[in-house]
């Protein structure tokens, strides 16, 4: 299994394909398999990276109780240079996104495309930052994410039409959560913590110089299109596209809409890019 020691934890990945590197964030409380469909499809052209957030998936836990979304950022930028990327384009979904931006921002020199899915770079609302509060204190008090929690938690994940339709990817991930161990739990609401308290950057956008694309789901209840609309008008030639029918994992719920979406904007974004370097 491929393994990096970033801080004395090792974080797993997963690594498909030759060719100019990407690497894909995934959302909180998933793992590097989301990604399967975009990966099946893009390593045929790039070298897809795709790692396990810490705590999840077969990653340690993060190094410290309480960690933040900046030394969230800035061990993937430790994990880059591990690999010995000097340049590469970042995907990042919901967390994925967010460590992703502040990555960007921090190492503009390395990232040559950015594209953020599903995300959101201001901070969390007052009611939402709560409500999630107290889901992430009753996480850690029972060691689990109880089956009621559960029920609550994945609809806030998928669009109607999935749940409607996709059951099997419904399945999965409830079954997901139900699987996470004890001993996992802190790591998760670590994570969490660092997630929902998260300093806005909104104000920092406009000093993105990467080519730029934005993807939403249209029925996104956590990171709605009006949200993603405004990290739009902030960063530079940024590129919006809605995806109908889709919630908070458009990429696995409308595959056949995000990933031609993904190959476009990478063909073009990194043709551009590479060749200004090459000048």
């Amino acid at each position: 299994m491929p393994m990096i020691t970033i801080n004395s934890r090792t974080m797993y990945y997963e690594d498909h394909g030759h060719g100019f590197p990407i690497i894909f964030g995934h959302s909180y409380l998933w793992d590097n398999e989301m990604w399967q469909p975009q990966v099946a499809a893009l390593s045929a052209t790039y070298r897809c990276i795709v790692p396990d957030l810490w705590g999840h998936g077969r990653s340690a836990p993060p190094p410290a109780d309480s960690y933040s979304i900046e030394e969230l950022a800035e061990d993937m930028w430790a994990f880059t240079q591990a690999l010995g990327l000097e340049q590469f384009a970042v995907v990042g979904s919901s967390v994925g996104g967010i460590w992703a931006t502040h990555l960007t921002l921090n190492h503009p020199e390395a990232v040559s495309a950015l594209v953020l899915m599903d995300t959101y770079l201001g901070s969390e609302p007052p009611e939402a930052f709560a409500h999630h509060f107290g889901m992430l204190s009753m996480i850690e008090q029972i060691g689990t994410v109880p089956a009621p929690m559960q029920d609550e938690i994945v609809p806030f994940f998928f669009s109607p039409v999935t749940m409607q339709q996709a059951p099997n990817i419904v399945n999965r991930f409830k079954v997901d959560l139900s699987s996470f161990e004890v001993a996992q739990v802190p790591g998760l609401v670590s994570i969490g913590h660092g997630i929902f308290s998260r300093t806005s950057q909104l104000n920092r956008l406009p000093e993105i110089t990467a080519p730029t694309m934005i993807i939403v789901g249209a029925d996104d209840k956590s990171r709605p299109p009006h949200a993603a609309q405004q990290m739009a008008d902030s960063i530079p030639d940024a590129t919006l596209k809605i995806i109908a029918n889709a919630g908070h994992v458009s990429n696995l719920e409308q595959p056949h809409q995000v990933t031609p979406l993904l190959n476009g904007f990478l063909q073009q974004a990194l043709e551009k890019n590479l060749s200004f370097a090459a000048i």
